[in-house]
Formats: C-alpha cells, structure tokens, sequence
C-alpha cells in the first residue's frame, strides 16, 4: 500500500538525519581535536521495486559517514619540541605498546617523551629508523615493519666523545736561541667525557726546526693529579722562509693509555698544518721582540665533555635530532610517513587512530619530503579540519528534513485513522 510505503521511506528519512545529525555532533565535538578529519553524510536512495506508470512504490534514503582521511588542517606552531604536524600526505606510524607488531596510522602528532624515554601519544608508540653514527638508516629502509622500531631516547641521556684530533695554529719564534724552550697547554677528553691537560714543550733545535714533546695528561680539575700515559713523540717539524716544510712523523699521532677514569685508551692526531701554508705552525719574529715566546693562536679539538640530554627536535625531512648541554647535536632516529593509495579507505579508531583495510590497501613507508609523502613539521600540530559554520548549516538543514520526515509519519497517521472510519 502506498500510504504503507510512504510511512516505512519517512522513517528511513527519520533514520537517515539522525546518522547526519550523530556525525555533525562528532564533528562538532572534534573542532579541536588535533589532526581530527572531519566527517560527511552520504545519503543514497533505496529502491524497493521498480515504479509503473500507474503507480509508485516509495523505498526511502539511506545515510553513510563519508571519510576525508587526506584533507590537510591548518598547521600551528606549538612549544613543545615533540609535536609535529604533516604536511601533505602521508601519516605517523604507532603501536600500542613497544613490542607490538599490530600498526596504527595517525595524524595526530601530539607527541610527549614518558617516563621510560618513549615517544608515546595517548599510550602509542611512535615508530622511526633507527640511525647509525654516520646518520645512515641502520639496516636500510626497506618497506617492511621489521625496519621499525619504537624510538626510544633513554638511551641517548649523554654524551660524551674522546678527542681523536687537536688542530695547532700558533707562531714559534725565529728569533729563538737553539736549545730554547717553551710551554703551552692543550685540553682534552676521554671517551668518558673528562676533561685532562696535556703539557707542550717545544724545542727550537736549530735555525728552522723545532720538536714538540708532551706530558702525561692530568685531570683538568686538578693538575696535580697523573691521569694517563703518552706514548709518541717527540714531533719533528722544520720551515722554509717562516712556513711549515716538514712534519715527521706524518702523521702525527700521540697515543694515551691507563686513563685512570676508565676510560678507554685513546690515539690523538695533531694536526700541525698544511706543508707550504700559514693555516697551523709557522716561524716568524714575535711580535713583541722583548718577550720571545710561542704565540698560540688557536688550539682547537673534536673532544666533548659529558653532557645530559637538553632536548630533541624534529626536522623536516623526518630526522629526530638528540641535542645535548654540551653543544652536541646527534642524528639518532627517522620518522617515515605510511602512504596509501586510499586514505578513505581507512579504518578509524579511538584517539584518531586508522588501521589499514582490504579498501585502503596496504601502507608504504616513505621518507618525509620524498615521493608521495608530505613533510613534517616540528613543533607543530595540525588543526582539526572541521568547520563550525559549515557544520551548524548542516544542522538546520538536517533539523529541517528530520522535521519534514515527522511530518510525514503523522500524516500518514492520519490517513490511517480515515481509511479506518470508512471502512466501519
């Protein structure tokens, strides 16, 4: 009957709104959650049979959420050095706990370290590369998750490296007697990040070469005190009109051994300068002909003392760089973005969370910046996509049809109780 049928499509309509009206509260809801995506409604007719000419057989609408995984929000600037946004395609890859081989995919990049040293948001584990000293990829970055692993920086609390070249510039003076003397300092470190002095004798033995002989080290915190034992030297070095002709042995390498810090034993090249330059040693007259003394211009050295863990920070190209109290600076992971050929094909889970469907198909792990990926932003999160005007537009239209279907439905009512009264 068609009054029965009219009925059942102003209850599928009654149905329909109240689907775009739940998704225009979640919306609504979300307009600022970080990397939230807003949802639509997709309303589709139903059919129930073919209609004549002669009369009509009503089916009614169905409503489906409709996803827009890859619409970019606006990108704002935060002040925590954890946070990142995305720019462009591409999402973080997490798990829900450090072993786990089950991946989510978000674009929420509000990121915090815990107290165990991950980077973990709303209790998932953000996924990277692990980088090798060089700042290379270890193991490469083979589009497989046995490449990830949760990036945990407990294990970068410090640092600390042992001085492996020390780089003189400094002028010994021409007018120097042969058999004169004269000392200098040099500072150091173990691989333990102590600081140890080094004391430099250099000997003008005759009209234009010099030796340069060394000390055992002492703690720079108290000089008093042995803390290794140099082995090499003494250093030969001789000049041509002032420059540096020769340096022997070459190279020029000193070695320290039974640091009594624990260290490790070190092998130390000093770098005298370029033979025929000016750029390290040479012999000219002093400057002040009353105090003949060698005038040490520069000592420099790729040694750092022990420092603690300042802070991290995340560049564009994905690379999570460790900086140190100590000035140092250290490549230590690299976040990939997942791409999909179909973002709406995602599955959406609690926390902005996706998993990846038969629709979706499968992830690929791409560097920021590179290929399809967007890049990433540190210190930044991305806005919610939802739009608070669109949204209350939606809502009256939907207040209005959800109205209309009512209306309907008492009509229909209506028309009931009449074809009842005639009947009796």
């Amino acid at each position: 009957m068609s009054i029965g049928g009219a009925l059942n499509s102003a209850v599928s309509g009654l149905k329909a709104q109240s689907t775009a009206m739940a998704i225009i509260s979640d919306n609504l809801s979300n307009s600022e959650t970080t990397g939230y995506k807003a949802l639509s409604t997709s309303f589709s007719n139903l059919v129930t049979q073919s209609s004549l000419s002669s009369s009509y057989s009503s089916g009614g609408v169905r409503a489906t959420p409709r996803q827009s995984v890859a619409n970019q929000g606006l990108i704002e600037s935060t002040s925590s050095t954890t946070d990142m946004a995305i720019s462009g395609n591409g999402l973080f890859v997490v798990t829900d706990s450090v072993d786990s081989n089950t991946l989510y995919y978000t674009r929420n990049g509000s990121f915090d370290l815990d107290s165990e040293g991950y980077l973990t948001s709303n209790g998932y584990y953000l996924q990277g590369w692990a980088l090798d000293q060089d700042g290379s990829v270890v193991g490469g970055n083979a589009n497989s998750s046995a490449s990830l692993t949760a990036i945990d920086l407990s294990a970068f609390n410090s640092s600390a490296a042992s001085t492996t070249t020390v780089a003189i510039q400094a002028n010994l003076p021409s007018t120097a007697e042969d058999g004169d003397t004269f000392t200098s300092a040099m500072e150091i470190y173990d691989s333990l990040g102590t600081a140890h002095t080094v004391s430099m004798t250099w000997t003008k033995t005759s009209t234009s070469e010099w030796t340069l002989d060394f000390s055992d080290p002492t703690l720079s915190s108290d000089d008093s005190v042995t803390s290794g034992t140099i082995s090499g030297g003494p250093i030969s070095v001789t000049f041509t009109d002032g420059i540096l002709a020769s340096v022997s042995p070459d190279p020029a390498e000193i070695s320290v051994s039974g640091w009594t810090t624990g260290a490790s034993d070190s092998t130390i090249t000093m770098d005298l300068g370029t033979i025929g330059a000016t750029d390290g040693l040479t012999q000219y007259a002093p400057t002040d002909s009353d105090n003949i003394d060698v005038q040490i211009e520069d000592i420099s050295q790729d040694g750092l003392k022990y420092g603690t863990l300042n802070g991290v920070e995340v560049q564009d190209d994905g690379t999570v760089v460790a900086s140190y109290d100590n000035g140092d600076e250290v490549a230590v992971y690299k976040i990939p973005l997942a791409t999909f050929t179909n973002y709406n094909g995602l599955s959406l889970n609690t926390d902005g969370m996706y998993q990846a469907t038969a629709d979706s198909g499968t992830y690929t792990l791409t560097e920021a910046g590179t290929g399809s990926a967007g890049t990433i932003t540190g210190s930044a999160l991305e806005a919610s996509t939802v739009d608070t005007a669109e949204e209350f537009s939606k809502m009256i239209v939907s207040q209005q049809a959800y109205s209309a279907a009512s209306q309907i439905i008492t009509t229909c009512g209506d028309m009931y109780d009449d074809l009842m009264s005639a009947v009796r």
